[in-house]
C-alpha cells in the first residue's frame, strides 16, 4: 500500500480580492441551519476575535523589544510585559491566554485537553474566549457576540473557518496598514451580509457612496458626530477616512450614537473597535425615541439612515422635540429629522437619508411639518439620488441637509440665509449589476465641490457657483413657498439645456420631415415585398 500523503495546508491568500473571496466562501459554509442574524454574529465575532488577538501578539512583540533595549534581562522582561495599561495606552485590548488565537488555531478541531466535562468544542472554547475578553476589558461588555457552541453551528465547519483565519496575518506592515486591512475586510463582510438579508440588510448597512456623499458635504473635521440609529456605524467609520484623507487628527471628532437593535449594536461597536475609533455608543441599544440615550448633549455634525416611513414607532405627542408639528402616528420620518435637528448646536450641521416621499408629502400634517422647517430657515440642501442605490430597498431615496446658521462665516463665506440649494443627481452613477447603481468618486465630488462653491467654503477654492439647468439651482424660500413647500430637485433645476448644433430651425425641420418620409416609403417597401415573398410560398 503507497504511504498516505500528507493533505496540503492551504495557502494564505495573496491579495485582498482572494482574501475577502476566501473568507467569504469558507464563513457562508457555516449558514447551514442558522438565523442570519446569528449566522452574522458567528463570522464577524470570530473575525474581530482573530483581529484583537493579533495585535494583541503584535504589541507583546513591541514591547518585549523596548523592553530589551532597554536592559532588562528575560524574567523582568516577562513580568513587566503582563502590563494590561501598557497594552490599553497602545489602543490594544488585552487578550488573556486561552483567549489568543495561537490557543484556539491549536484546538480548531475540537481536539483541546479534557477537563472534568470532557473534551471542549471550539464552539466552546470560542464562547469562553469572548467571556474572557469581556472580563479583562470592560469597554467591551455586552458587546461581544456568543453561542459559538450551539446545536445549529457546525463545528467542524467552524473549526475550518479558524485553521483559514489563522493563515491569515494583518499585521506585517505596521499597526496602521493592519488596522486598514481589517477594517476594509469587515465593511466587505457587513455589505455581502447585507446583500444575503436582503430587505433586513438595510437595517445595519448604508452604500458606502451614499454615507460618503454626506460626509464630503458635511466635511467633518472636529466636535461631536452623531447618528441616532446607527447600524453597523458606517457613518463614524466615513468620517474617520474623511479625516485621513485630509492628514487629519481623528481625535478632533468625538462620536456619540444609538442603535436599537442589540445584535446591530454589537456589530457597530465591533466596527468602531477595529477602526480604532472611541466611540460613545452608551453601554447599551436601545430606542431613540423611547428613550435619548444622550440626552442634552448637543452634536456639531448629524448623520444617519433612519429606517424609512416606519409605522410603530414610540410616539408622544408631547414630545419637546416635536417643535416644528407633531409627526404622524404612522410614519417617523418627520420624528427622526425633529430628533436630528433638536440636537444640533446652534452652529450644528446635519446630513439625513430619506425616502423621497418625504419631499412632497402633504399627508397627516407632514406637508405643515416641512413649511415650518423651510420657513426657519433650517433646510439648506436637498439632493434627489439615482435609483437602485439600496440593495434592501426598492424605495427611491434622497438627502436632506440642515444647517442652524446659513450665514456668511457659520460653514461658509457666502450667506445662503433664505435659500436652498436643490441638486438632482439622478442622472448620475454607473450600474454595478443588473440590480444595483453606484456613484463613482467623480459623482460624489461633483455633488460636493456644488455644494461647497453655492456655500463657500475653504474646500471650494475660489470656485464660483452658478446654477446649471437640469442638474442644481438655488432657490429663494419665496419660491418655494410658491410650490407649496414641494422639496423636490426635479422642480426647481428644471431640464438639462439642449445644446446647440447650429442648424437652423426650418432647415432642420425640413431634414427631419424627409428623413421621416423615407422611412415611411422604405417600410411600405419592406412590408410589400414581404406579403410578395409569402405569397410564393404558399
Amino acid at each position: 500500500m503507497p504511504p498516505r500523503t500528507k493533505k496540503a495546508t492551504p495557502s494564505a491568500p495573496s491579495t485582498m480580492k482572494e482574501l475577502k473571496d476566501t473568507l467569504w466562501k469558507a464563513a457562508d459554509k457555516l449558514r447551514g441551519s442558522m438565523d442570519a442574524s446569528q449566522y452574522k454574529d458567528v463570522v464577524l465575532g470570530l473575525v474581530f476575535l482573530k483581529y484583537v488577538a493579533e495585535a494583541f501578539d503584535a504589541a507583546t512583540v513591541e514591547i518585549e523589544a523596548e523592553l530589551t533595549e532597554a536592559g532588562y534581562d528575560a524574567e523582568q522582561i516577562e513580568q513587566l510585559s503582563g502590563d494590561m495599561d501598557d497594552y490599553r495606552g497602545r489602543g490594544v485590548f488585552w487578550v488573556p491566554a486561552t483567549a489568543r488565537w495561537d490557543y484556539l488555531a491549536v484546538h480548531s478541531k475540537g481536539l483541546s485537553e479534557a477537563d472534568a466535562d470532557g473534551p471542549k468544542s471550539i464552539g466552546k472554547l470560542v464562547d469562553d474566549a469572548m467571556d474572557l475578553l469581556i472580563g479583562a476589558n470592560p469597554s467591551l461588555r455586552n458587546s461581544l457576540p456568543r453561542g459559538f457552541n450551539r446545536d445549529n453551528v457546525d463545528q467542524r465547519r467552524l473549526g475550518e473557518l479558524v485553521d483559514l483565519l489563522n493563515n491569515i496575518r494583518f499585521f506585517g506592515e505596521g499597526a496602521q496598514r493592519a488596522r486598514d486591512l481589517m477594517g476594509e475586510m469587515y465593511e466587505y463582510f457587513l455589505e455581502q451580509f447585507a446583500r444575503a438579508e436582503g430587505k433586513r440588510g438595510g437595517e445595519f448597512y448604508t452604500p458606502p457612496s451614499v454615507v460618503r456623499t454626506i460626509v464630503e458635504i458635511l466635511e467633518p473635521r472636529e466636535g461631536r458626530v452623531y447618528d441616532p440609529c446607527c447600524g453597523s456605524g458606517g457613518m463614524f467609520v466615513q468620517a474617520e477616512k474623511f479625516l485621513a484623507a485630509h492628514d487629519a487628527d481623528k481625535t478632533a471628532l468625538s462620536i456619540y450614537g444609538q442603535e436599537a437593535n442589540e445584535r446591530t449594536w454589537r456589530m457597530a461597536t465591533m466596527n468602531l473597535a477595529i477602526h480604532g475609533l472611541n466611540g460613545n455608543l452608551a453601554d447599551r441599544w436601545g430606542d431613540t425615541f423611547a428613550l435619548d440615550l444622550h440626552p442634552n448633549v448637543q452634536m456639531d455634525y448629524v448623520m444617519a439612515n433612519p429606517p424609512f416611513n416606519i409605522k410603530d414607532w414610540a410616539r408622544s405627542e408631547d414630545d419637546a422635540r416635536w417643535t416644528y408639528g407633531v409627526p404622524p402616528a404612522r410614519n417617523a420620518n418627520y420624528a427622526w429629522m425633529q430628533h436630528i435637528i433638536s440636537k444640533l448646536t446652534p452652529q450644528g450641521m446635519a446630513g439625513v437619508v430619506m425616502a423621497n416621499g418625504s419631499m412632497s408629502s402633504t399627508s397627516n400634517g407632514e406637508g405643515d411639518i416641512r413649511a415650518n422647517l423651510v420657513e426657519a430657515d433650517l433646510v439648506t440642501c436637498m439632493v434627489a439620488l439615482p435609483d437602485r442605490l439600496f440593495r434592501s430597498t426598492g424605495i427611491p431615496a434622497c438627502l436632506w441637509f440642515f444647517a442652524k446658521d446659513k450665514s456668511a462665516g457659520a460653514q461658509g463665506s457666502i450667506d445662503r440665509r433664505g435659500q436652498v440649494l436643490f441638486i438632482d443627481a439622478r442622472g448620475l452613477g454607473f450600474m454595478v449589476d443588473r440590480a444595483v447603481r453606484d456613484l463613482s468618486g467623480e459623482d460624489i465630488q461633483r455633488i460636493a465641490n456644488t455644494y461647497r462653491a453655492w456655500r463657500g467654503t475653504a474646500s471650494a477654492a475660489g470656485a464660483e457657483y452658478e446654477d446649471i439647468p437640469g442638474f442644481c439651482a438655488s432657490v429663494p424660500v419665496a419660491q418655494i413657498k410658491e410650490a407649496g413647500y414641494a422639496l423636490t430637485p426635479g422642480r426647481y433645476v428644471g431640464a438639462a439645456a439642449v445644446e446647440d448644433d447650429g442648424e437652423p430651425l426650418d432647415e432642420k425641420i425640413a431634414r427631419l420631415t424627409a428623413e421621416l418620409t423615407a422611412a415611411f416609403d422604405e417600410s411600405d417597401r419592406l412590408q410589400t415585398e414581404v406579403r410578395k415573398q409569402l405569397g410564393r410560398a404558399l
